[in-house]
Protein backbone atom coordinates (compact mmCIF):
# COMPACT_ATOMS: atom_id res chain seq x y z
CA UNK A 1 0.00 0.00 0.00
CA UNK A 2 2.48 1.93 0.60
CA UNK A 3 3.89 2.00 -3.18
CA UNK A 4 0.47 2.77 -4.19
CA UNK A 5 0.59 5.72 -1.73
CA UNK A 6 3.84 7.23 -2.99
CA UNK A 7 2.33 7.31 -6.67
CA UNK A 8 -0.92 8.42 -5.86
CA UNK A 9 1.15 11.63 -4.01
CA UNK A 10 3.30 11.37 -7.53
CA UNK A 11 0.46 11.92 -9.63
CA UNK A 12 -1.86 14.20 -8.00
CA UNK A 13 1.10 16.70 -7.41
CA UNK A 14 1.86 17.08 -10.80
CA UNK A 15 -0.29 19.64 -12.57
CA UNK A 16 0.80 17.45 -15.81
CA UNK A 17 -1.29 14.39 -14.95
CA UNK A 18 -4.60 16.18 -15.12
CA UNK A 19 -3.73 18.65 -18.22
CA UNK A 20 -2.49 15.15 -20.35
CA UNK A 21 -6.31 13.88 -19.32
CA UNK A 22 -8.21 17.11 -20.43
CA UNK A 23 -5.97 16.52 -23.68
CA UNK A 24 -6.30 13.32 -24.63
CA UNK A 25 -9.89 13.93 -23.86
CA UNK A 26 -10.25 16.81 -26.42
CA UNK A 27 -8.09 14.32 -29.10
CA UNK A 28 -9.62 11.68 -28.78
CA UNK A 29 -13.96 12.68 -28.36
CA UNK A 30 -14.93 14.99 -31.32
CA UNK A 31 -17.73 16.23 -28.72
CA UNK A 32 -15.05 17.89 -25.97
CA UNK A 33 -12.89 19.13 -28.80
CA UNK A 34 -15.11 22.59 -29.54
CA UNK A 35 -15.97 23.24 -26.14
CA UNK A 36 -14.93 26.73 -24.83
CA UNK A 37 -12.88 27.98 -22.04
CA UNK A 38 -15.65 27.87 -19.43
CA UNK A 39 -16.76 24.28 -20.18
CA UNK A 40 -13.02 23.36 -20.17
CA UNK A 41 -12.45 24.38 -16.17
CA UNK A 42 -15.65 22.02 -15.66
CA UNK A 43 -13.43 19.38 -17.63
CA UNK A 44 -10.53 19.86 -15.52
CA UNK A 45 -12.54 20.26 -12.40
CA UNK A 46 -13.82 16.71 -12.92
CA UNK A 47 -10.86 14.86 -13.97
CA UNK A 48 -8.99 16.21 -11.24
CA UNK A 49 -11.36 15.04 -8.97
CA UNK A 50 -11.92 12.22 -10.78
CA UNK A 51 -8.32 10.94 -11.28
CA UNK A 52 -7.91 11.59 -7.02
CA UNK A 53 -10.80 9.28 -6.04
CA UNK A 54 -9.82 6.56 -9.39
CA UNK A 55 -5.76 6.58 -7.56
CA UNK A 56 -7.46 6.23 -3.59
CA UNK A 57 -9.62 3.58 -4.77
CA UNK A 58 -6.24 1.45 -5.96
CA UNK A 59 -4.63 2.40 -2.75
CA UNK A 60 -7.08 1.57 -0.19
CA UNK A 61 -8.38 -1.48 -2.35
CA UNK A 62 -12.03 -0.50 -1.82
CA UNK A 63 -15.20 0.82 -4.29
CA UNK A 64 -16.65 3.98 -5.35
CA UNK A 65 -19.47 5.41 -2.32
CA UNK A 66 -22.82 6.17 -2.45
CA UNK A 67 -21.15 9.99 -2.27
CA UNK A 68 -19.42 9.21 -5.68
CA UNK A 69 -21.59 7.62 -7.67
CA UNK A 70 -24.59 10.62 -6.92
CA UNK A 71 -22.01 12.85 -8.03
CA UNK A 72 -21.27 10.52 -10.74
CA UNK A 73 -24.78 10.59 -11.73
CA UNK A 74 -25.43 14.57 -11.36
CA UNK A 75 -22.29 14.97 -14.10
CA UNK A 76 -24.46 12.78 -16.32
CA UNK A 77 -27.64 14.39 -15.87
CA UNK A 78 -25.90 18.01 -16.50
CA UNK A 79 -24.41 16.33 -19.83
CA UNK A 80 -28.25 15.32 -20.99
CA UNK A 81 -29.38 18.66 -20.08
CA UNK A 82 -26.68 20.30 -22.57
CA UNK A 83 -26.94 17.63 -25.15
CA UNK A 84 -23.14 16.28 -24.79
CA UNK A 85 -23.85 12.37 -26.33
CA UNK A 86 -23.59 9.91 -23.19
CA UNK A 87 -21.49 7.58 -25.52
CA UNK A 88 -19.01 10.73 -25.81
CA UNK A 89 -19.69 10.97 -22.25
CA UNK A 90 -18.27 7.58 -21.19
CA UNK A 91 -15.24 7.51 -23.81
CA UNK A 92 -14.01 10.70 -22.20
CA UNK A 93 -13.93 8.29 -19.11
CA UNK A 94 -12.16 5.51 -20.72
CA UNK A 95 -9.82 7.54 -22.49
CA UNK A 96 -9.04 9.43 -18.56
CA UNK A 97 -8.51 6.30 -17.16
CA UNK A 98 -5.90 4.77 -20.64
CA UNK A 99 -4.22 7.88 -19.43
CA UNK A 100 -3.72 7.57 -15.62
CA UNK A 101 -2.95 3.95 -15.96
CA UNK A 102 -0.13 5.18 -18.55
CA UNK A 103 0.93 7.67 -15.91
CA UNK A 104 0.90 5.20 -13.17
CA UNK A 105 3.11 2.78 -15.06
CA UNK A 106 5.81 5.57 -15.69
CA UNK A 107 6.00 6.27 -12.25
CA UNK A 108 9.60 6.00 -10.82
CA UNK A 109 9.90 3.74 -9.79
CA UNK A 110 6.89 1.71 -11.18
CA UNK A 111 4.35 -0.31 -9.19
CA UNK A 112 5.56 -3.91 -8.84
CA UNK A 113 3.02 -6.78 -10.99
CA UNK A 114 0.48 -7.29 -8.29
CA UNK A 115 0.11 -3.47 -7.58
CA UNK A 116 -0.38 -3.37 -11.38
CA UNK A 117 -2.96 -5.68 -11.47
CA UNK A 118 -4.84 -4.66 -9.31
CA UNK A 119 -4.76 -0.99 -10.96
CA UNK A 120 -6.06 -2.63 -14.14
CA UNK A 121 -9.06 -4.64 -12.14
CA UNK A 122 -10.16 -1.04 -9.98
CA UNK A 123 -10.14 0.75 -13.55
CA UNK A 124 -12.46 -1.91 -15.21
CA UNK A 125 -14.93 -2.56 -12.38
CA UNK A 126 -14.86 1.23 -11.81
CA UNK A 127 -15.62 1.89 -15.09
CA UNK A 128 -18.20 -0.85 -15.43
CA UNK A 129 -20.37 0.77 -12.72
CA UNK A 130 -20.12 4.34 -13.65
CA UNK A 131 -21.26 3.20 -17.43
CA UNK A 132 -24.41 1.47 -15.68
CA UNK A 133 -25.05 4.35 -13.24
CA UNK A 134 -24.24 7.36 -15.63
CA UNK A 135 -25.98 5.95 -18.69
CA UNK A 136 -29.11 5.72 -16.53
CA UNK A 137 -28.87 9.01 -14.84
CA UNK A 138 -28.37 10.37 -18.45
CA UNK A 139 -31.68 8.53 -19.96
CA UNK A 140 -33.88 9.57 -16.82
CA UNK A 141 -32.79 13.16 -17.45
CA UNK A 142 -33.18 13.25 -21.11
CA UNK A 143 -36.59 11.37 -20.55
CA UNK A 144 -37.67 14.33 -18.39
CA UNK A 145 -36.88 16.57 -20.67
CA UNK A 146 -38.16 15.14 -23.74
CA UNK A 147 -41.68 14.45 -21.21
CA UNK A 148 -41.81 18.54 -20.56
CA UNK A 149 -41.16 18.72 -24.39
CA UNK A 150 -42.31 22.77 -24.97
CA UNK A 151 -40.07 23.47 -21.52
CA UNK A 152 -36.96 21.49 -22.64
CA UNK A 153 -37.78 23.81 -26.24
CA UNK A 154 -37.93 26.88 -24.48
CA UNK A 155 -34.99 25.70 -22.55
CA UNK A 156 -33.14 24.90 -25.48
CA UNK A 157 -34.01 28.25 -27.05
CA UNK A 158 -32.70 30.32 -24.07
CA UNK A 159 -29.59 28.23 -24.07
CA UNK A 160 -28.54 29.00 -27.58
CA UNK A 161 -29.58 32.89 -26.78
CA UNK A 162 -27.48 32.74 -23.80
CA UNK A 163 -24.31 31.18 -25.17
CA UNK A 164 -24.70 27.95 -22.89
CA UNK A 165 -23.80 24.74 -25.27
CA UNK A 166 -20.50 22.93 -25.81
CA UNK A 167 -21.22 22.56 -30.46
CA UNK A 168 -23.77 23.23 -32.76
CA UNK A 169 -23.99 19.51 -33.27
CA UNK A 170 -24.78 18.63 -29.35
CA UNK A 171 -27.50 20.93 -29.55
CA UNK A 172 -28.57 19.67 -32.95
CA UNK A 173 -29.01 16.32 -31.73
CA UNK A 174 -30.46 17.72 -28.30
CA UNK A 175 -33.15 19.34 -30.99
CA UNK A 176 -33.23 16.24 -32.63
CA UNK A 177 -34.03 14.28 -29.41
CA UNK A 178 -37.02 16.78 -28.98
CA UNK A 179 -38.51 16.05 -32.44
CA UNK A 180 -36.83 19.47 -34.03
CA UNK A 181 -34.24 20.56 -36.54
CA UNK A 182 -32.39 23.97 -35.99
CA UNK A 183 -33.19 26.06 -38.83
CA UNK A 184 -30.32 26.61 -41.17
CA UNK A 185 -30.17 29.21 -42.37
CA UNK A 186 -32.03 31.18 -39.48
CA UNK A 187 -33.80 34.26 -38.66
CA UNK A 188 -33.67 35.09 -34.95
CA UNK A 189 -36.62 37.15 -34.08
CA UNK A 190 -36.80 39.69 -30.89
CA UNK A 191 -40.45 40.92 -30.67
CA UNK A 192 -41.66 43.62 -28.32
CA UNK A 193 -44.93 45.78 -27.73
CA UNK A 194 -45.08 48.22 -30.31
CA UNK A 195 -45.12 51.24 -27.99
CA UNK A 196 -42.59 50.41 -25.62
CA UNK A 197 -43.91 49.95 -22.31
CA UNK A 198 -47.41 48.22 -23.30
CA UNK A 199 -48.48 45.01 -21.90
CA UNK A 200 -46.22 42.25 -21.13
CA UNK A 201 -45.82 39.53 -23.52
CA UNK A 202 -45.95 35.70 -22.37
CA UNK A 203 -45.33 32.39 -23.71
CA UNK A 204 -48.67 32.69 -25.12
CA UNK A 205 -47.49 35.52 -27.16
CA UNK A 206 -44.56 34.30 -28.38
CA UNK A 207 -46.63 30.69 -29.29
CA UNK A 208 -49.29 32.52 -31.34
CA UNK A 209 -46.93 34.62 -32.81
CA UNK A 210 -45.16 31.66 -33.62
CA UNK A 211 -48.14 29.74 -35.37
CA UNK A 212 -48.63 32.56 -38.07
CA UNK A 213 -45.15 32.52 -38.89
CA UNK A 214 -44.09 28.93 -38.92
CA UNK A 215 -45.70 28.04 -42.43
CA UNK A 216 -44.08 30.57 -44.38
CA UNK A 217 -40.53 28.40 -43.19
CA UNK A 218 -41.65 25.04 -44.25
CA UNK A 219 -41.39 21.81 -42.20
CA UNK A 220 -41.45 23.30 -38.31
CA UNK A 221 -38.40 24.01 -37.24
CA UNK A 222 -39.06 27.10 -35.15
CA UNK A 223 -38.62 28.14 -31.37
CA UNK A 224 -39.96 30.39 -29.40
CA UNK A 225 -39.61 31.98 -25.96
CA UNK A 226 -39.77 34.74 -23.77
CA UNK A 227 -37.07 36.81 -22.14
CA UNK A 228 -38.22 40.42 -19.79
CA UNK A 229 -40.53 42.08 -21.79
CA UNK A 230 -39.62 40.41 -25.20
CA UNK A 231 -40.22 37.35 -27.33
CA UNK A 232 -37.64 35.84 -28.99
CA UNK A 233 -37.90 32.96 -32.22
CA UNK A 234 -35.95 31.27 -33.71
CA UNK A 235 -37.15 31.11 -37.61
CA UNK A 236 -36.39 29.59 -40.85
CA UNK A 237 -34.75 32.19 -43.05
CA UNK A 238 -37.28 32.17 -45.51
CA UNK A 239 -39.96 33.03 -42.68
CA UNK A 240 -38.51 36.36 -41.83
CA UNK A 241 -40.23 37.89 -44.74
CA UNK A 242 -43.71 38.00 -43.05
CA UNK A 243 -42.83 39.12 -39.79
CA UNK A 244 -43.84 42.62 -39.99
CA UNK A 245 -47.44 41.35 -41.40
CA UNK A 246 -47.56 39.15 -38.18
CA UNK A 247 -45.99 41.39 -35.53
CA UNK A 248 -48.37 44.66 -36.70
CA UNK A 249 -51.08 42.33 -35.66
CA UNK A 250 -50.01 41.37 -32.47
CA UNK A 251 -49.33 45.35 -31.66
CA UNK A 252 -45.28 44.89 -31.63
CA UNK A 253 -42.31 45.59 -33.39
CA UNK A 254 -38.98 44.02 -33.79
CA UNK A 255 -35.35 43.28 -34.94
CA UNK A 256 -34.49 39.91 -37.15
CA UNK A 257 -30.83 38.99 -37.78
CA UNK A 258 -30.36 36.78 -40.33
CA UNK A 259 -26.76 37.36 -40.85
CA UNK A 260 -25.03 35.50 -38.23
CA UNK A 261 -23.59 31.56 -38.49
CA UNK A 262 -25.70 29.09 -36.70
CA UNK A 263 -22.61 29.26 -33.96
CA UNK A 264 -23.61 32.69 -33.30
CA UNK A 265 -26.82 32.76 -32.52
CA UNK A 266 -26.13 34.08 -28.82
CA UNK A 267 -24.05 37.16 -30.88
CA UNK A 268 -27.41 37.60 -33.13
CA UNK A 269 -29.49 37.67 -29.92
CA UNK A 270 -27.53 40.25 -28.09
CA UNK A 271 -27.12 42.73 -31.86
CA UNK A 272 -31.30 42.18 -31.85
CA UNK A 273 -31.99 43.05 -28.04
CA UNK A 274 -29.32 46.04 -27.95
CA UNK A 275 -31.26 47.36 -31.32
CA UNK A 276 -34.27 47.27 -29.75
CA UNK A 277 -32.52 49.17 -26.31
CA UNK A 278 -31.45 51.92 -28.94
CA UNK A 279 -33.22 52.29 -31.65
CA UNK A 280 -35.07 55.91 -31.86
CA UNK A 281 -39.15 55.88 -32.23
CA UNK A 282 -38.40 56.61 -35.49
CA UNK A 283 -36.41 53.75 -37.03
CA UNK A 284 -39.43 51.93 -36.37
CA UNK A 285 -41.91 51.39 -39.54
CA UNK A 286 -45.34 49.60 -39.58
CA UNK A 287 -44.09 47.65 -43.04
CA UNK A 288 -40.79 46.43 -41.92
CA UNK A 289 -38.69 45.27 -38.62
CA UNK A 290 -35.42 46.19 -37.85
CA UNK A 291 -32.55 44.00 -39.76
CA UNK A 292 -28.94 42.99 -39.22
CA UNK A 293 -27.92 46.38 -41.23
CA UNK A 294 -30.05 48.51 -38.92
CA UNK A 295 -28.73 46.68 -35.92
CA UNK A 296 -25.13 47.58 -37.08
CA UNK A 297 -25.65 50.87 -37.74
CA UNK A 298 -27.19 51.35 -34.24
CA UNK A 299 -23.98 49.71 -32.42
CA UNK A 300 -22.16 52.04 -34.73
CA UNK A 301 -23.72 54.78 -33.50
CA UNK A 302 -23.37 53.76 -29.96
CA UNK A 303 -19.86 54.06 -30.06
CA UNK A 304 -19.60 50.03 -30.05
CA UNK A 305 -19.37 48.52 -33.74
CA UNK A 306 -20.00 44.81 -33.94
CA UNK A 307 -18.52 44.62 -37.55
CA UNK A 308 -16.41 45.99 -40.07
CA UNK A 309 -16.76 49.27 -41.81
CA UNK A 310 -17.30 47.22 -45.11
CA UNK A 311 -19.83 44.90 -43.61
CA UNK A 312 -22.12 47.34 -42.25
CA UNK A 313 -21.88 48.60 -46.44
CA UNK A 314 -23.05 45.28 -47.87
CA UNK A 315 -25.55 45.01 -45.33
CA UNK A 316 -26.99 48.32 -45.99
CA UNK A 317 -26.13 48.73 -49.64
CA UNK A 318 -26.11 45.21 -50.67
CA UNK A 319 -26.85 45.19 -54.84
CA UNK A 320 -26.04 48.64 -55.26
CA UNK A 321 -22.43 47.61 -54.88
CA UNK A 322 -22.48 45.27 -57.48
CA UNK A 323 -21.15 45.80 -61.44
CA UNK A 324 -23.85 47.90 -63.44
CA UNK A 325 -25.60 49.36 -61.06
CA UNK A 326 -23.31 52.53 -60.43
CA UNK A 327 -25.61 54.93 -62.22
CA UNK A 328 -27.68 53.83 -59.12
CA UNK A 329 -25.81 54.61 -56.28
CA UNK A 330 -24.32 57.86 -58.26
CA UNK A 331 -28.28 58.40 -58.05
CA UNK A 332 -28.58 58.00 -53.93
CA UNK A 333 -25.11 59.35 -53.27
CA UNK A 334 -26.35 63.27 -55.07
CA UNK A 335 -29.99 62.92 -53.70
CA UNK A 336 -28.60 62.03 -50.32
CA UNK A 337 -25.75 65.11 -50.95
CA UNK A 338 -28.34 67.69 -52.10
CA UNK A 339 -31.08 66.64 -50.49
CA UNK A 340 -34.11 66.44 -53.01
CA UNK A 341 -34.83 64.77 -56.05
CA UNK A 342 -34.63 67.73 -58.34
CA UNK A 343 -31.63 69.02 -57.16
CA UNK A 344 -30.16 65.68 -57.39
CA UNK A 345 -31.63 65.73 -61.07
CA UNK A 346 -29.79 68.65 -61.93
CA UNK A 347 -26.74 68.06 -60.80
CA UNK A 348 -26.71 64.79 -63.02
CA UNK A 349 -28.60 66.19 -65.81
CA UNK A 350 -31.56 63.85 -65.72
CA UNK A 351 -35.11 64.18 -66.29
CA UNK A 352 -36.37 64.48 -62.39
CA UNK A 353 -38.83 61.33 -63.35
CA UNK A 354 -35.48 59.58 -64.11
CA UNK A 355 -34.03 60.16 -60.82
CA UNK A 356 -36.86 59.06 -59.19
CA UNK A 357 -37.64 55.87 -60.84
CA UNK A 358 -33.53 54.98 -59.85
CA UNK A 359 -34.43 55.76 -56.20
CA UNK A 360 -37.55 53.56 -56.15
CA UNK A 361 -35.03 50.58 -58.00
CA UNK A 362 -32.42 51.75 -54.77
CA UNK A 363 -35.44 51.01 -52.80
CA UNK A 364 -36.57 47.57 -54.42
CA UNK A 365 -33.15 46.25 -54.37
CA UNK A 366 -32.14 47.40 -50.40
CA UNK A 367 -35.45 47.68 -49.08
CA UNK A 368 -34.68 51.07 -47.15
CA UNK A 369 -36.72 53.98 -48.81
CA UNK A 370 -34.43 56.91 -49.02
CA UNK A 371 -36.99 58.95 -48.36
CA UNK A 372 -37.44 57.43 -45.03
CA UNK A 373 -35.73 59.50 -42.22
CA UNK A 374 -34.19 56.76 -40.35
CA UNK A 375 -33.65 54.46 -43.77
CA UNK A 376 -32.10 57.75 -45.29
CA UNK A 377 -29.45 57.68 -42.47
CA UNK A 378 -28.48 54.07 -42.67
CA UNK A 379 -28.38 54.56 -46.58
CA UNK A 380 -25.66 57.81 -46.01
CA UNK A 381 -24.04 56.16 -43.04
CA UNK A 382 -23.26 52.78 -44.96
CA UNK A 383 -22.20 55.04 -48.07
CA UNK A 384 -20.14 57.18 -45.79
CA UNK A 385 -17.74 54.29 -44.32
CA UNK A 386 -17.71 51.84 -46.66
CA UNK A 387 -15.17 51.35 -49.34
Amino acid sequence: MKERERIRQQLIAAPRVVAAIVTAVREQVPAYAVLDDSRLQEVRAIAAWALDRLLHLWVTDSALTPADLRRFRGIAAARAADGRPVQAVLRAYRVAATVMTDEVAAATPPPGAPDAFALARMALTTLDTLAEEMAMAYTATSEDLTADRDRALRLLLDDLIAGRHASVGALTDRAARLGRQLPDPYCLLVAEPADGHGAAVTQETAVGLLGSLDGHGGEVTSLATVRGSRVVLLLPAAAGGAAPRALGERGLRGCAISGESPDRIAVAYRLAADALDTAPAHAHHPARVLTDGDAQVLALLGGRPATTPDQIGRLILGPLVQPGRHHLMEALTTYLDTGSANAAARKLGLHPQSLRYRLRRVSDLTTRDPRDPWQRLTLDIARTIAP
